[in-house]
């Protein structure tokens, strides 16, 4: 367990595989995509490309939603706030889709054009509905 994010949402955050909406920063405004991602010990890994790897280069400073819905109504959220960085060690990416592609149902060598990032949580938010 990690210190920062509470006991509850750690549990909520390694339970049913959602999606989570990563926000990054882009010329000063915000920029939100939905990402895979694997959770540990005040830690998430996402793979990404593309503008959110961009962004994450230029700003580390990242936030994420995480939600957990039935047909529309919320049973929790989880809000994350953090610094990025990019891991460029290809061995560790293996490891991180070994983590993250299966719990969503894809092989681990799914999107091998992706690139670490890992989030360190600097403090979270939760609610249960």
């Amino acid at each position: 367990m990690g210190e920062t994010v509470p006991e509850e949402a750690e549990r909520l955050l390694t339970s049913d595989p959602v999606m989570a909406h990563l926000a990054t920063c882009r010329e000063g405004r915000p920029h939100v995509a939905p990402v895979w991602y694997h959770y540990a010990d005040d830690e998430v890994e996402v793979l990404t490309t593309g503008r959110k790897l961009a962004n994450v280069r230029a700003n580390p400073r990242v936030a994420l939603s995480i939600q957990r819905d039935e047909g529309g109504h919320a049973e929790w959220m989880v809000s994350l706030l953090g610094t990025a960085r990019v891991v460029e060690d290809e061995d560790e990416l293996r490891a991180a889709a070994a983590r993250i592609n299966p719990r969503y149902g894809a092989d681990p060598d799914a999107w091998s054009d992706n690139t670490l990032v890992r989030v360190d949580v600097g403090s979270a938010t939760y609610r249960t509905y």
